[in-house]
């Protein structure tokens, strides 16, 4: 699979690891421009380091859900347009302000991802993608929410945290009942778990199906 363009595999270390040309956010190593992406801190950097196919490329304009600290949402604004980051809990959005201030196109906002329309104001339509990573019950819901922020063969890139959903049922369990929510409103397009590098989560990319755009 093809990376994303403004995404490359760089040396580092002695190991070829994904890298993004941008300012360093979370101390790490860095070779010239280049910043290595480290996959144990990204849901999806994990999802390119193990191949799926996000859809993500270079200049795509992005609603990022869940953004916390900033750490991924700095590594797609190094090579995506606009990126929308919504974070709710007020201690790392304090972080993610200060990382959105060496990006011009990293445009932080303090919302609940649960409730789109606190700030369909500011979020343009139309953007090629949605990233979600929210650690919330519900997180099929928040992703229909979302959808019309989505051109209709935009994408969902999710990673679907089975703890979050229902800390006592078996991750499988889990994910199958969160993907037959889901498909109420997107049609699945690959799935894939992250235990390598993020134990009980599943990647998901999916796009809206046709019969639910409004």
């Amino acid at each position: 699979m093809s990376l994303p363009d403004g995404v490359e595999r760089q040396g580092f270390d002695g190991h070829e690891r994904l890298a993004t040309r941008g300012e360093p956010v979370y101390g790490e190593p860095t070779d010239g421009p280049w910043r290595l992406w480290d996959a144990g801190r990204s849901k999806v950097g994990a999802m390119l380091q193990l191949g799926v196919d996000t859809g993500l490329a270079g200049g795509d304009a992005v609603l990022y859900l869940g953004a916390a600290s900033g750490t991924t949402a700095s590594h797609i604004a190094d090579f995506c347009g606009p990126t929308y980051a919504v974070e709710f809990a007020p201690r790392p959005a304090r972080d993610l302000v200060g990382v959105a201030a060496k990006r011009q196109n990293l445009f932080p906002l303090l919302k609940d991802a649960r409730r789109p329309d606190a700030y369909a104001h500011v979020v343009e339509s139309g953007l090629d993608a949605i990233v979600q990573d929210v650690a919330t019950r519900g997180q099929a819901r928040v992703a229909a929410r979302n959808r019309q922020f989505l051109r209709p063969d935009g994408r969902l890139i999710a990673a679907i945290k089975a703890r979050s959903e229902d800390v006592t049922a078996a991750p499988e369990n889990v994910f199958a009942a969160v993907l037959d929510d889901l498909r109420d409103a997107y049609e699945v397009l690959e799935t894939a778990r992250l235990d390598r590098h993020h134990d009980d989560h599943l990647a998901v990319i999916a796009r809206p199906r046709p019969d639910t755009i409004d």
